[in-house]
């Protein structure tokens, strides 16, 4: 077995529980009675309506465009009747401008195409804009407009691309089952990218405990491409940008800085798939890959569903213990747990993990800090959380900042899950940024 040789400091090993969906293959989900898709799917401004309500729309149309440079348009994942267009429920407990769409009955699976992107012909510019119309997002959960990540700034240069196909995370298998069954798809959507980016090589890199999925990728490596497959070893937040540049290339991205910073582009794996699957024939995204597991979940696997799939119609579909006690959209390191089945699957769904009461400890007691160094030695960018969760309780947040690097944290939790005296830190943390950017823009 070929591994990398070295991998990022720090970082925790978190139970995996990956095995009871990793052997499964994906399967089709069936179109719910109702559709409910916001316009907010993405990072940057939501997509601006080009629909009516009473109209009656195909599979693959557009039904919201762009609405300015960090934007993607929003395609119809079923052909049916736009029944009202008003305010619907997200994951953050706010509501939003969304459409509500019923679909025709019997509704087929075509897809309507639009303008194909050539590879051959196409221009770095010509295959941002297909990705960008193609309503191409982070599928790996941030929901970052892929063209807006995929252009490189003056005076910058690409020269690795890497797939990110670690999916570190709990319980989640997303990526794993699109690396067994979409090589094709991966292999076409690494030389589009190569392409926009002028990239020289590309690295796939994928954690330990996918091994099959490196196998089988290596296998199919296509002939005369600068492609290769590097295995690193099983440690959680491996799949985080920073960190996987690390392992990867040796290079440590600086403070508040980029990959591209240290000429590198990091594309998750399932997004690249898409873009092999849709740009050569035009179309939108409609659907995409979601692992459904956990101990309250009936019928675990991994699913192809429709954008816009009510949370509430796809659990019923695959049926839940009496017992749940919670649902989190994401694995259970950092995603989030929801308050309102009634909010519906977005682009940046990656996973559903549903708890029931048996596994759902009482919060635990909140004891002081107790200066053990366990948050310090799991930070895997080398933060003082224990330092920075003392700051926060006593609202310093502009020292948090400055001093103290609060804004490089990406909120992976790793400090919150070893620290003996149950201190929320990543919450203290989540809230003391939130602060810091109203103040900014006050």
């Amino acid at each position: 077995m070929r591994t990398a040789k070295q991998t990022f400091k720090h970082g925790i090993h978190p139970p995996e529980n990956k095995e009871e969906t990793n052997g499964l293959p994906i399967r089709q989900f069936s179109f719910a009675p109702l559709i409910i898709l916001p316009l907010a799917q993405h990072i940057g401004a939501p997509s601006k309506l080009v629909i009516r309500e009473g109209q009656e729309v195909v599979r693959g149309q557009i039904l919201a465009e762009s609405d300015g440079y960090l934007s993607v348009p929003l395609h119809a994942p079923v052909s049916g009747l736009v029944k009202r267009i008003s305010n619907v429920p997200t994951i953050s407990g706010k509501m939003t401008t969304g459409i509500y769409l019923e679909p025709f009955p019997s509704s087929t699976q075509e897809i309507l195409d639009g303008e194909p992107i050539n590879l051959d012909a196409a221009s770095p510019d010509d295959i941002l804009m297909g990705i960008q119309q193609a309503g191409i997002v982070g599928l790996g959960g941030a929901a970052f407009p892929t063209h807006a990540k995929l252009k490189i700034p003056d005076g910058k240069h690409c020269d690795t691309l890497i797939i990110n196909g670690i999916e570190c995370e709990p319980y989640l298998t997303t990526d794993h089952r699109v690396m067994l069954e979409q090589s094709d798809d991966i292999f076409l959507g690494i030389k589009y990218l190569m392409k926009a980016t002028g990239a020289k090589r590309t690295i796939i890199g994928i954690e330990a405990n996918k091994q099959d999925a490196a196998d089988l990728l290596r296998e199919r490596l296509p002939k005369n491409e600068a492609i290769s497959v590097e295995v690193v070893p099983v440690k959680y937040p491996q799949g985080a940008e920073k960190m996987l540049i690390t392992s990867l290339l040796g290079k440590e991205v600086p403070s508040r800085g980029l990959p591209i910073d240290v000429s590198v582009v990091v594309v998750n794996v399932a997004t690249t798939a898409e873009i092999g699957r849709l740009l050569p024939h035009g179309r939108g995204i409609q659907e995409r890959v979601i692992t459904i597991t956990g101990p309250g979940v009936k019928k675990k696997g991994n699913y192809l569903i429709p954008i816009g799939t009510p949370l509430r119609y796809v659990l019923e579909q695959v049926g839940v213990d009496e017992s749940v006690s919670e649902v989190y959209m994401g694995g259970p390191m950092m995603g989030v747990a929801v308050a309102n089945l009634d909010i519906s699957i977005v682009k940046g769904t990656s996973g559903i993990v549903v708890f029931n009461k048996e596994q759902i400890e009482q919060a635990p007691q909140v004891y002081p800090c107790i200066k053990c160094g366990a948050c310090v030695d799991a930070c895997p960018l080398s933060l003082n959380p224990s330092k920075l969760g003392i700051l926060a309780k006593f609202e310093f947040y502009e020292k948090m900042a400055e001093e103290y690097h609060l804004m490089d944290c990406f909120e992976c939790g790793s400090c919150s899950y070893v620290c003996p005296s149950h201190i929320p830190l990543v919450q203290y943390f989540r809230l003391s940024k939130s602060i810091i950017r109203k103040r900014k823009v006050a």
